[in-house]
């Protein structure tokens, strides 16, 4: 879909599209429409009854005398308290009806009566960017392109501020082509996307000036890594780690470190899941999608800040080299893991990345992902990721961040008597705590012990980053969730 700005509405389109609030009145543009076509437009809206109210529209076919083949009369709510999440949203709704109406060019009016909150030129950009994340699709593997729905060809967005409405654009492209990196990777297929291709296309970041280092087992292995080995060492795929660099920073500056799990595919190992729902493991990599999709919009947008992407990538498999129920790893921590459950994989994989990257790096703050846990489901369903923190300042910054962008999260507790759940009575720690209580919690606990006193943060992404639930702005399987979180979060705080 190409996106462009300008002043006034190309000659010929197939639609234009028009925003309304709440009482439906028109803004300056739109009421010049109306004008052009003999009042048609007003006396459809009153025909209808059209409101304005959010997440409802009017699709007017073959207005009179304007030239078009349909005027497309979008409502988006209280105008006055247009927010930017309202205006992404409004602009992943409008690509959904042109989709549905098959229209392959539309011309946009970038104009709200009444919604003075947002400039011109940042409304233009946010309905340009909620259009993009909205028009995805991963078909790659599918030969019956006919099935598909008709793709938008070009969007013009008609805006007095076409500088502005670019310059804005720049940056949320950026995010919005990191979203879509994050969503190609946890839809992929674990026979094409196994722990060396994850790797690979961790690689083509450095055409975006992003240093990319890959760390194999055998150098894994001097580090002391015996924890995320433990969890590859059943699958013919050997594991990696891959450390993304980006300097946008002031040269001397700690960066901000970013850790994701990244388990291609999670069979649960000898502690074998059920066979139902089993495909869906392909997205138990969602966290490191997320911190690469992250580390392309900040590098993309040429954010000024120093930040560092760690993932842990391995396969989970049963083999005869399989790990066993009760075999006891050494992290790299130096501390012992008694492993009850080779289900429990992630937060392994994960206690050996944290470590290594508050070590290697003294980051100034540190923010891991991973679809970790069922029970988070359980607590939170699908509508907020679970937020655990050492540090306030930093669960309040993701607390923020996350309303801003829909992005939501809930924080839950860190506790002396959680941690007590997972004593091994033959090693440092157990894989797993006491019973079925607190699961998501002594998850967190675990991987609380692998971060030293850096202001660190888990985000337990089981529910969001994989069948999530459906928005204006995605309809994937793999939403590419945290991507647009982590990036508000650092322009926010992180930034000089």
């Amino acid at each position: 879909m190409k996106i462009t700005f300008a002043k006034t509405a190309p000659a010929r389109t197939d639609a234009i599209v028009l925003f309304v609030g709440e009482g439906a009145k028109l803004a300056k543009a739109a009421s010049a429409l109306d004008k052009a076509s003999g009042g048609h437009i007003g006396r459809a809206i009153a025909a209808a009854q059209f409101a304005g109210k959010k997440d409802t529209s009017l699709d007017i076919v073959a207005p009179a005398r304007i030239g078009v083949g349909r005027v497309m009369v979008l409502g988006i709510g209280d105008a006055v308290k247009l927010t930017a999440l309202d205006g992404e949203l409004a602009g992943g709704a409008m690509a959904g009806a042109l989709q549905a109406a098959k229209v392959k060019t539309a011309a946009v009016h970038a104009e709200i009566a009444g919604a003075a909150a947002l400039a011109p030129a940042r409304l233009a950009a946010l309905l340009a960017s909620g259009a993009r994340l909205r028009d995805y699709r991963f078909t790659k593997y599918k030969t019956r392109k006919k099935d598909e729905a008709t793709p938008i060809a070009a969007l013009a967005i008609v805006t007095a501020d076409t500088t502005g409405a670019r310059k804005a654009w720049k940056g949320l492209e950026a995010v919005a082509t990191g979203v879509h990196l994050a969503r190609d990777l946890v839809n992929e297929p674990a026979n094409h996307l196994f722990p060396d291709e994850f790797a690979r296309r961790a690689r083509e970041l450095t055409r975006l000036g992003i240093g990319v280092e890959v760390i194999d087992p055998r150098q894994m292995a001097r580090l002391g890594m015996g924890a995320l080995l433990g969890v590859a060492q059943g699958s013919s795929h050997p594991a990696r780690l891959v450390v993304m660099r980006w300097a946008g920073g002031r040269k001397n500056a700690r960066p901000v470190a970013f850790v994701g799990k990244g388990v291609t595919f999670d069979t649960g190992g000898i502690s074998m899941k059920p066979a139902a729902g089993m495909e869906d493991m392909k997205g138990d990599m969602g966290g490191a999608a997320c911190v690469t999709g992250l580390m392309a919009a900040l590098a993309g947008r040429k954010a000024k800040v120093n930040a560092v992407g760690v993932i842990g990538v391995v396969e989970n498999m049963p083999d005869g080299n399989a790990q066993r129920p009760g075999d006891v790893v050494t992290s790299m921590s130096g501390q012992t893991i008694a492993v009850l459950n080779t289900d429990a994989e992630g937060r392994l994989v994960l206690a050996d990345a944290l470590w290594y990257t508050q070590d290697r790096f003294k980051p100034q703050a540190m923010v891991n992902l991973a679809t970790l846990t069922g029970a988070i489901l359980v607590a939170l369903g699908k509508e907020h990721a679970g937020l655990f923190s050492n540090n306030d300042e930093l669960a309040a910054r993701l607390t923020e961040a996350g309303l801003a962008t829909g992005e939501k999260v809930w924080r839950m507790p860190l506790a002396p008597e959680y941690d007590k759940l997972i004593d091994s009575d033959i090693a440092d720690m157990k894989n797993i705590g006491t019973g079925r209580n607190a699961g998501a919690i002594t998850a967190a606990q675990f991987l609380q012990r692998f971060v030293n006193e850096v202001p660190w943060a888990h985000l337990d992404v089981a529910g969001t980053a994989m069948d999530s639930v459906k928005s204006g702005v995605n309809q994937s399987w793999g939403s590419g969730w945290g991507v647009r979180l982590l990036d508000r979060l650092v322009a926010e705080h992180y930034e000089k």
